[in-house]
């Protein structure tokens, strides 16, 4: 019998292929040949999926933007929608966490770093790729305006804050951060990129610093969104 393959699976493995040959040897050398070499897979499987270089460049960011934003969404469920009994400290506790998971804090997401700084250099020159790497520049700004406006919703941010302004600087200081970090790792690790978005969100807050709790870990959320399914 024929092997029955997920087209789906393979194209997200296909999209893997294509962020370990960005990392290791720049996007400009992630060709189909190439992608398909990485993924063990022989070149004619890969066209039977896509289009061409740019229609795999196009899937494997859009799986990037998925996998970051199933993670924002396990952190905004706990700051949408709030235990109205949580302290505040909780609450912006949960909006340090949901910004900390745009930063490459973990191999996961150092990796993703790389390669989203890998395209969007690459979306300058390659106006196939630029109107996605738009699209997903509006997209984090969005994510930022919504995230503040949920925490003004819980009543954890300062009065008097223009909610696009502070959404416009929480998104350069998480660029910023992921640039250095990943351009000078030995200065820029994770507890550097930790003080330096705790000292932000403070400010943004009433909540000193000493009275925040420890972020949620994923591991939990992602259980207990496990569980919320069952």
């Amino acid at each position: 019998m024929p092997k029955i393959v997920d087209p789906e699976a393979r194209r997200r493995e296909v999209a893997e292929a294509v962020f370990r040959v960005a990392r290791r040897d720049g996007l400009e050398q992630a060709s189909l040949r190439n992608v398909a070499a990485e993924a063990g897979l022989a070149i004619g499987s890969v066209r039977h999926y896509f289009g061409g270089q740019a229609d795999i460049m196009i899937f494997a960011m859009r799986y990037f933007a998925e996998r970051a934003g199933e993670r924002m969404r396990l952190r905004a469920g706990r700051l949408a929608v709030p235990d109205p009994a949580a302290p505040p400290a909780a609450h912006v506790a949960a909006l340090e966490a949901l910004f900390a998971e745009l930063l490459p804090l973990d191999a996961e997401r150092r990796e993703e770093a790389e390669v989203w700084l890998a395209f969007v250099v690459g979306a300058r020159t390659r106006p196939e790729l630029r109107p996605l790497a738009e699209e997903m520049h509006g997209d984090l700004r969005s994510a930022a305006v919504n995230v503040l406006r949920h925490a003004h919703r819980a009543g954890v941010l300062r009065p008097g804050l223009d909610i696009e302004v502070e959404a416009a600087r929480v998104h350069a200081l998480v660029d910023g951060l992921t640039l250095h970090a990943v351009l000078e790792p030995e200065s820029t690790g994770p507890e550097d990129m930790r003080t330096v978005l705790r000292r932000h969100v403070v400010e943004l807050t009433d909540v000193p610093a000493g009275d925040l709790p420890a972020p949620p870990d994923l591991d939990d959320l992602r259980t207990g969104a496990r569980r919320g399914a069952c």
